[in-house]
């Protein structure tokens, strides 16, 4: 986890105390700002660093197969159980099992999830007496678990079970000018994945990328990177490349070197930061309000509805997390 900034500092220091804590951690951050690399970075550095890390995207488990995706079941379970089948957490035993977007779980997943972390006891589908795991749970989420508990969406219960340990992860306009430096790696990056020539950034990219709310954080940071690098041409990468690369920079203006009696970039950087910050704190209370109803959000706040829609998408808002389960 790359970052020279004092809140990506102290979420690694977390992580690295966390690692000798052999209990469950919960995960909270934006979507791309590395909860899956914070996890690692526990589980990589503690004693259980040579068994299994078993990730597992809770959003992606149908709700009538929590039991056997999670469980296993055993031979002649149901029709087509021919042989027995183990689970992520037999894959993670000694290990880590990774439960990401753990917010989407339905309330039988709640309450499956619940009961095995009472006591880690579990029984395969069709199984007869209990086993015990020993693998440690991380989970994660970009939901914000304490307003899911108050909004009615998530169980009290298994917030507490699963937030032993907490950490927060800062979204990337949080990190100062890891912006660039992150940049920078990532550029070096796609010119190895590619093969191609060693690039550099001009002074009115960096300016952009300094400027950019990056609703989407890291992930969204080396995407654009890599697509900036293999849209250009020249030595150096620019503005020009940046607004090929996503459309959201072309309301940044290419410039050449600035001369001394012209004005400083930074103004322009801090002004377009604080509106891209204002727009979505706005838009994130305007969907709490409507309950992740874009349509209801549309009519409050005076929008047409698709233009609403390009905004959500333009800061990474995800309307689920703000709907009634």
């Amino acid at each position: 986890m790359l970052g020279q900034s004092r809140a990506i500092q102290s979420a690694r220091a977390l992580l690295r105390r966390y690692a000798g804590c052999d209990v469950q951690v919960l995960i909270e951050g934006e979507t791309g700002t590395g909860k899956e690399l914070a996890a690692r970075e526990i589980h990589y550095t503690s004693a259980r660093r040579d068994r299994p890390f078993v990730p597992v995207n809770c959003g992606a488990i149908p709700d009538s197969l929590i039991e056997n995706e999670l469980f296993g079941h055993d031979r002649g379970a149901f029709t087509d159980a021919k042989a027995a089948q183990p689970g992520l957490v037999d894959h993670a035993q000694g290990g880590t099992l990774f439960l990401d977007e753990v917010d989407s779980l339905s309330d039988k997943g709640q309450v499956t999830l619940l009961r095995f972390l009472q006591d880690n006891q579990y029984r395969p589908v069709g199984g007869g007496a209990p086993r015990i795991s020993d693998a440690r749970i991380i989970a994660a989420t970009n939901a914000g678990l304490e307003r899911q508990v108050a909004a009615g969406r998530f169980r009290r219960d298994l917030h507490y079970r699963l937030n032993a340990l907490y950490v927060r992860l800062p979204p990337l306009r949080e990190r100062d000018d890891d912006v660039l430096l992150l940049a920078r790696h990532f550029l070096e990056a796609a010119a190895a994945r590619v093969g191609g020539p060693a690039r550099q950034w001009g002074d009115d990219a960096l300016s952009a990328l300094r400027a950019y709310a990056w609703p989407g954080n890291v992930r969204e940071l080396e995407n654009i990177v890599l697509r900036a690098y293999v849209g250009g041409d020249g030595p150096r990468i620019g503005v020009a490349e940046l607004q090929a690369a996503e459309p959201a920079f072309a309301g940044t203006e290419s410039a050449p070197r600035r001369r001394a009696n012209e004005p400083d970039l930074r103004f322009s950087a801090a002004k377009l930061h604080a509106i891209r910050t204002f727009e979505r704190d706005y838009l994130t209370r305007l969907m709490e309000q409507a309950s992740g109803n874009i349509s209801a959000a549309a009519r409050l706040s005076g929008t047409e509805r698709r233009q609403l829609g390009k905004l959500l998408l333009k800061h990474g808002i995800e309307t689920k997390q703000f709907r009634p389960r």
